[in-house]
């Protein structure tokens, strides 16, 4: 199974890839900077160069032919203005969303973030974020060719997972780690009962994979 993920060079991807390649699967990471490919081969992923806010959909497309799931883990980070957002978190998303269907890549997880909505208001950075990311979410949904699931954490932190997590369609705000965000990914990856679902994900107190399967048989 051959899995390319989009922000190859992120805190999550790189935990992901990380699994996913110790489960045997083919992992391929998107990166614009060449300088991350070691550290993407560290975790067992080939990295593959391409810009998402220029590339052309036929391009991302021609990348993702083959594969049999992608993820979208990008994101213009912390920092990063208005602008950005938009052409990341939205253009990107919705780029690679398209590509993914032009490919006929099955398979699409994207990483969301609580709270995000289509429909928020205000001009603040934080604003159009959750704005851009919503638009993304909402975009993907119209995209028939995909089983598509949506993965919205709460606040996000570095700390080491323990594995146990509330993953629900309204979680509740809370935060979660990183290593935790990746093994639910990995998880989902394997689920596709749980495709058509947008669920949020905080820390709590069940088993990562009792989570996912008591989500994918409501």
């Amino acid at each position: 199974m051959r899995i390319v993920i989009a922000g190859g060079h992120g805190r999550i991807a790189l935990r992901l890839e990380r699994l996913l390649s110790a489960r045997g699967y083919e992992v391929a990471g998107i990166i614009r900077d060449p300088e991350q490919g070691a550290d993407l081969r560290e975790a067992g992923a080939e990295p593959v160069l391409c810009d998402l806010e220029s590339a052309s959909v036929e391009h991302v497309a021609g990348i993702l032919q083959g594969a049999d799931a992608v993820v979208f883990a990008a994101g213009a980070g912390p920092g990063s203005g208005a602008a950005r957002k938009d052409t990341v978190d939205r253009g990107a998303a919705v780029l690679f969303a398209d590509a993914a269907e032009r490919a006929r890549v099955r398979r699409f997880l994207m990483v969301s973030t609580m709270g995000s909505d289509a429909r928020r208001g205000g001009d603040e950075v934080f604003d159009v974020y959750l704005r851009a990311k919503g638009e993304a979410d909402d975009h993907l949904r119209t995209r028939l060719g995909l089983e598509w699931t949506i993965l919205r954490p709460g606040t996000l932190t570095d700390d080491e997972g323990v594995g146990l997590v509330r993953l629900e369609a309204h979680a509740g705000r809370g935060p979660v780690s990183r290593d935790d965000v990746a093994a639910v990914l990995a998880e989902l990856l394997e689920t596709p009962a749980t495709a058509g679902l947008t669920l949020e994900l905080v820390e709590g107190s069940t088993p990562v994979s009792v989570a996912v399967k008591d989500v994918a048989g409501n």
